[in-house]
């Protein structure tokens, strides 16, 4: 694990440039580091219109003095730049008196070259902005990377409407727009080579040689492999990345979410690692030259194993909810521009049993905003339209159970059924009057063969 005592000064220079950047300021680098002269990270801001240099003196101290902040005064005065010029001091430790009142009395004075100390703790809270986890040592991946979450050809809510097309008695066009939210999760691409060989007396009994593509969910815990249809959307669209710009996808959807990296770029290569050696090892069995069989372990060594590159990006999640009457129905899935791997299907699903999948038949209630399979859907009496076994109202007539939208339309039925005359009223349960035909049929046939006619 990188632990931030641990870095060296030059790893804590690539921190802080690392932060910087991503704060804004503009053309963030370093000094040459064989003769810095004092001057560790410079950049530059634009302040109403004016563009200044900033001389940044990284110190990876428990303390910091006031004969660095004197000295760093200096260096920003001989500092080539056509244009005003500041100083910053930044530490992952903290200032002594004597340093913190010189740099307040540059303020007092109006000098024009001011300086402004950092301790661990602003170093922390800045790092926090950009997605960089300082606390307890931890300094995380930076990514300022998405695929894209939407395919920009379309409209956002296209794939909603897309899913609704086989939802029967329904109109995928007259949807209500859905409340749609992006979370951007966090994963590392690795791609790693495996390359052992395992000798015995014999000669070679077992050999790795392979190249290994994964995806690896990156948030905060445990690192977790993304399954085969996940992995596949990155791997196939990396190529295709856009700026991670929440103001822009705020335009775009209801909600914006960013979760963060949880882990650093080499404890992720020490996972890999761990589990490619787990992955690999297998149990041969092999004869050896006294012909007897033996069994072994063919594990590859940590040596064997080389992690060729880790590359992080946001994966999009999209979770579409669109409310028909009293139901809601999520729609979530990962997103790369056109392409997408489903994470919850809650159109294709009964409200009413456990039927789900695409595979199935529904029908939507617009008595009550149902989707429901075919054991949940019945027609309407009244109207001839589908109605839903869940909000239905049903009386027996003829023997026979109908289905209607509301006790007002049940109402009006029975005032129909009052007046039927009496074929009409029996032809409310043709299956009753088919098997009273029928029956009337086997009497009469059998009535004919006691007499003898046939």
């Amino acid at each position: 694990m990188a632990v931030l005592d641990d870095l060296s000064g030059f790893e804590f220079e690539d921190v802080i440039e690392d932060v910087f950047r991503n704060l804004g300021y503009e053309n963030v680098r370093q000094a040459k580091r064989t003769a810095d002269e004092g001057r560790d990270v410079i950049m530059e801001e634009v302040v109403n219109g004016t563009r200044r240099a900033i001389i940044v003196e990284c110190k990876h101290t428990d303390t910091v003095g006031r004969p660095v902040v004197q000295k760093l005064h200096s260096a920003i005065a001989t500092f080539d730049f056509d244009g005003p010029k500041r100083g910053m001091v930044v530490t992952t430790g903290r200032f002594t008196n004597p340093a913190e009142e010189y740099a307040e009395r540059l303020q007092q004075n109006d000098d024009p070259h001011p300086i402004e100390l950092l301790d661990g703790e602003d170093l922390r809270e800045i790092a926090d902005e950009v997605g960089l986890d300082l606390y307890n040592g931890r300094i995380e991946i930076l990514c300022d990377e998405t695929l894209r979450p939407y395919d920009p050809a379309a409209d956002v809510n296209a794939p909603v409407q897309e899913e609704f097309r086989d939802i029967e008695n329904i109109e995928a066009t007259d949807l209500p727009a859905p409340h749609s939210q992006v979370t951007f999760r966090p994963v590392v691409a690795v791609t790693a080579d495996t390359n052992a060989v395992f000798e015995t007396s014999v000669g070679v009994i077992h050999r790795v040689n392979e190249r290994t593509r994964f995806v690896v969910h990156a948030e905060r815990g445990h690192p977790k492999m993304a399954d085969d249809a996940v992995a596949t959307l990155v791997t196939e669209n990396l190529h295709a990345t856009v700026d991670l710009d929440g103001e822009r996808f705020r335009d775009v959807f209801d909600d914006v979410e960013e979760h963060r990296f949880g882990q650093t770029q080499t404890e992720y290569k020490e996972w890999a690692v761990d589990r490619l050696q787990d992955y690999h090892t297998t149990t041969v069995t092999y004869t050896g030259d006294n012909n007897v069989t033996y069994n072994k372990t063919c594990e590859p060594n940590l040596s064997d194993i080389s992690v060729q590159s880790i590359e992080p990006v946001y994966l999009p999640e999209i979770r579409h909810t669109t409310e028909l009457g009293e139901y809601s129905y999520p729609y979530e899935y990962y997103a790369t521009g056109p392409s997408r791997v489903t994470v919850e299907d809650g159109i294709h699903r009964c409200v009413h049993c456990e039927t789900n999948g695409v595979d199935e038949n529904y029908t939507y209630c617009p008595n009550c905003g149902a989707i429901a399979c075919g054991s949940h859907i019945k027609t309407e009496r009244l109207e001839q339209e589908p109605v839903c076994t869940g909000c239905a109202v049903t009386e027996r007539f003829a023997l026979k159970t109908k289905y209607f939208y509301d006790e007002e339309n049940l109402e009006t039925f029975r005032e129909e059924y009052a007046e039927m005359p009496l074929h009409e009223k029996a032809m409310e349960n043709k299956l009753l009057v088919s098997g009273s035909v029928g029956v009337t049929l086997l009497v009469i046939v059998g009535l004919l063969i006691i007499g003898g006619i046939i």
